[in-house]
């Protein structure tokens, strides 16, 4: 079973299943974080939604580089979680099933192509604070041995 964070799924509400792959970026003592302009402006961690016939590795390596223009190496799964939420910019209710990868951000190769999107550098220990979602802070401590069972 894979643990759910946020809130529980709504009585009567239909979700469609969203796969997405994400990425705990870390490079000495900070972590490549990417931060959304819209619907809300928040911290997320880098990553998003597997297109059809797309793996999940060629889907993280696309969606770190869309959100933040770098490249990464040695990607690592390292948990998954799932949450229920309203994706306004698809008009659709989701059940997000999230993998959680641990990487090395290796260059940067140009700005993010996702429009809305800005990658921001922040200490390790701080960054949890700013993550907009309970699965992204918990992954995020726990690939970095912070915390998070």
């Amino acid at each position: 079973m894979i643990r759910r964070f946020g809130e529980p799924a709504r009585r009567g509400q239909k979700y469609g299943i969203r796969h997405g792959v994400y990425g705990v970026l870390a490079l000495g003592g900070d972590v490549l974080l990417t931060h959304q302009s819209e619907p809300e402006p928040e911290f997320q961690l880098p990553g998003g939604g597997i297109d059809p016939g797309e793996s999940p590795l060629h889907a993280l390596h696309r969606e770190v580089f869309e959100e933040t223009g770098w490249s990464i190496a040695a990607p690592r799964r390292v948990g998954a979680f799932r949450r229920f939420v309203y994706m306004p910019e698809y008009d659709k209710w989701a059940e997000k099933l999230c993998a959680i990868y641990l990487a090395r951000p290796v260059r940067p190769i140009g700005p993010p192509t996702e429009p809305g999107h800005q990658a921001v550098w922040m200490p390790a220990k701080d960054a949890a604070r700013f993550l907009a979602n309970d699965g992204d802070r918990h992954f995020l401590l726990r690939a970095l041995g912070l915390g998070g069972r």
